[in-house]
């Protein structure tokens, strides 16, 4: 994540509620590489048909965890000390334990976070949400514009019912944060979206960068920005994190070159903005995913490279620094002509090492989507 909130205006919502005041200068320790912070996508089950689905959800997985399953893997994530967990999917809403799976973490001291579609989320459920203690709940919207989103989610009707899901956390009290994924086709609408954002009461907006796992292998390049695209979006969310300073949060993943151009923009490049940058953290460095199967994955759209499977290994023993080095240090081991010669590879980490894999056939190789050969856009902007 790069929270471009935090480097722009110095403040957080959400954020500072989880992990505490950090910023430039004083980067987060909330969670590190053996003690990561786990997207756990507890169900492949889902109600959507999302275009870009990196777990390419729909059925029940057969191998899925059992309840007394989950309940050892919250004991595995407490020895580890995991600080947060993010119960994800397909959507994690039709895991018929989901509650009580979550109250066993939270009796662990394991915040709780939810990452949904929202169109299950009715009154009931948001009460219990609250009442569980959940820190925050992360909902997709793709769009302000209804035909876009319920196209890109596969459904129609899903606008309609997210943003009902919406009102609802909202209204219960919850911490709500929208996950707007960003692709060619909608990148140029985050100025009205962050708006709208705002008028529904929410206090976050991740922005994701549309990465190539699952589903999205089948999407066509036309699905991905331009660097022309880019500068404008990027300028835009520096603008409007300070607009909104305070009162709500932005933030991208995906792409920590988000971080490097903001790093460039604001620092000219200094030590103090990139080490920011680098400490973000990222797939295996700061999280991990854990898959409906148990299989351990460095984040859950690295569903290429296993590092193990809770069933056949305590997750201690799966984290050892030697499975996780590569992500700690991916600069070392860079090849693509771009990323291998960057400037910035230590703090970047070579951007999205899903999209390098199955775009490039390189997990080592070049991110195609990050603009860092055309900062000299920066100066013109």
């Amino acid at each position: 994540m790069i929270p471009i909130s935090v480097m722009v205006a110095g403040v957080g919502t959400t954020s500072f509620k989880i992990k505490g005041r950090y910023g430039v200068g004083r980067p987060s320790d909330f969670a590190a590489p053996l003690r990561p912070a786990v997207t756990w996508n507890i169900t492949r089950r889902c109600n959507l048909k999302c275009l870009h689905c990196y777990v390419d959800a729909g059925p029940r997985d057969p191998g899925e965890l059992t309840t007394q399953e989950a309940m050892d893997v919250v004991d595995q994530m407490a020895e580890v000390g995991v600080p947060m967990v993010i119960f994800s999917g397909g959507e994690p809403l039709l895991r018929e334990d989901l509650f009580d799976v979550a109250a066993y973490a939270g009796s662990k001291g394991i915040k709780l976070v939810l990452s949904t579609n929202g169109t299950l989320i009715t009154r009931e459920v948001a009460r219990r949400l609250k009442d569980l203690g959940f820190y925050y709940v992360g909902i997709s919207l793709d769009s302000v514009d209804e035909g876009y989103h319920d196209a890109f989610r596969g459904v129609k009707g899903a606008f309609a019912a997210t943003l009902a899901g919406i009102k609802n956390a909202v209204e219960a009290g919850l911490d709500v944060g929208l996950r707007f994924t960003v692709t060619a086709k909608n990148i140029e609408e985050a100025p009205r979206y962050i708006d709208f954002a705002v008028s529904l009461g929410v206090r976050r907006i991740t922005f994701y960068h549309l990465s190539a796992a699952g589903r999205a292998q089948k999407m066509d390049r036309g699905w991905y920005y331009t660097p022309e695209q880019y500068v404008v979006f990027i300028n835009s969310l520096i603008e409007y994190a300070r607009r909104y300073a305070g009162k709500i949060e932005i933030e991208t993943t995906l792409a920590p070159y988000d971080g490097i151009y903001i790093a460039e923009f604001l620092g000219g490049g200094s030590e103090e903005y990139l080490k920011f940058v680098e400490a973000a953290g990222g797939c295996g460095r700061k999280m991990v995913s854990i898959y409906p199967n148990g299989d351990v994955y460095p984040c859950q759209f690295l569903d290429f490279y296993k590092l193990g499977n809770v069933r056949e290994r305590r997750l201690r023993e799966i984290l050892r620094p030697e499975a996780v080095e590569p992500f700690v240090n991916t600069e070392r081991y860079l090849r693509g002509p771009k990323c291998g010669a960057c400037k910035f590879k230590q703090y970047c980490k070579g951007g999205d090492r899903a999209r390098a894999y199955y775009l490039t056939g390189d997990m080592w190789g070049d991110d195609p989507l990050c603009p860092i050969p055309h900062l000299a856009y920066i100066h013109k902007s």
